[in-house]
């Protein structure tokens, strides 16, 4: 990310990996302009404070990405103010919420929980793809990156359990693997790719972290600062693929 100007959008902004990146892009001198997205308003107060800080830098967009009308609305009123986006991250997702919680057994398993599963980790990140493409037509070096999971590899499940959670980042990394041929086609230099956080101290993680060795749960800002890290080297050719927190690209 060399040129100054640069246009970014962080999706889930309001708390969590989303706010880190927040915070880190706010403090790269070469983005200029930043677009937020939180779909609760009670819960985005910082996300807020920080728009009331950086006024000429910052727009929060009320965005809820399983509602494809939603999705719509924000990114015109993106188009409004620039017409090229530089660096976009999907930050949003669902392992856990009221009554959802990850199936350890198969008599676990309840297909209005599944839906809710993909809604929010499979399709508003498509959705996403299909309407950012006009955006992401430009000739600079773009990135598109999705916060996805080690445990939605299926070459890497050998403990079983947590299907809607698994099946539905499987799900993630095969639509927008296919999003990034179809983006190289309509010659993006988008680079698409999904990501592997480790397990980050946030709200999603907390009611499992109890196994987790200490040295292998990451702060949010270790995350962001690792997954920048990654981000920075990745090549066009790199589009389509699925990246760990320390750039090894894991298995499908």
């Amino acid at each position: 990310m060399n040129h100054l100007n640069r246009s970014a959008l962080i999706v889930g902004a309001s708390q969590g990996i989303g706010l880190g990146f927040l915070y880190k892009c706010l403090e790269t001198p070469e983005i200029s302009t930043i677009f937020a997205t939180y779909r609760d308003r009670p819960s985005a107060d910082r996300l807020f404070d920080l728009s009331r800080q950086f006024p000429h830098k910052l727009t929060c967009l009320s965005m809820d990405i399983t509602d494809e009308s939603q999705v719509e609305r924000a990114i015109a009123q993106i188009q409004q103010s620039t017409p090229y986006l530089h660096f976009v991250i999907n930050c949003v997702g669902v392992l856990h919420e009221g009554d959802l919680q990850p199936e350890k057994s198969l008599r676990q398993i309840d297909s209005d929980r599944l839906i809710r599963y993909f809604h929010v980790n499979s399709i508003g990140a498509i959705l996403l793809a299909k309407h950012l493409l006009p955006l992401f037509q430009h000739d600079d070096r773009s990135i598109f990156a999705t916060i996805s999971a080690k445990i939605g590899s299926i070459g890497d499940n050998n403990l079983g359990g947590w299907y809607g959670y698994r099946a539905s980042k499987a799900a993630l990394n095969m639509l927008l693997r296919t999003a990034a041929i179809e983006y190289r086609r309509k010659r993006s230099r988008a680079i698409v790719v999904m990501l592997h956080p480790g397990t980050t101290n946030t709200r999603l993680s907390r009611p499992f972290q109890r196994n987790v060795p200490p040295e292998k749960l990451f702060s949010i800002e270790r995350t962001v600062s690792q997954l920048w890290e990654v981000m920075e080297t990745l090549e066009e050719q790199d589009s389509g693929e699925f990246f760990s927190w320390d750039g090894t690209r894991l298995p499908w």
